[in-house]
């Protein structure tokens, strides 16, 4: 087993020097990359008050931290399958 079988955590992350890194896959952001690059600004989430059963709730809340966002991808996800952007 070679250490790039095993995930990488963040302090091996950390470790890892610039100079060993292989970019060599990576294309060069080039003068026409940037002249046809899009800015894309980020979705903004709202804060709001909803009423949602306690199954559902209890549902998302079991995997642990990050629920509300669990629930807004299943919303994005119908939202988009909705609007046939799916």
């Amino acid at each position: 087993m070679t250490g790039h079988d095993k995930p990488l955590t963040p302090d091996r992350i950390a470790a890892v020097k610039d100079a060993d890194i292989d970019f060599s896959d990576i294309p060069e952001l080039d003068e026409t990359f940037w002249r046809e690059a899009e800015l894309v600004e980020p979705d903004p989430t709202e804060q709001i008050t909803i009423r949602v059963k306690r199954s559902v709730l209890d549902h998302f809340r079991a995997p642990g931290k990050g629920y509300q966002t669990r629930i807004n991808r299943v919303l994005e996800s119908y939202v988009r399958a909705r609007q046939g952007t799916g």
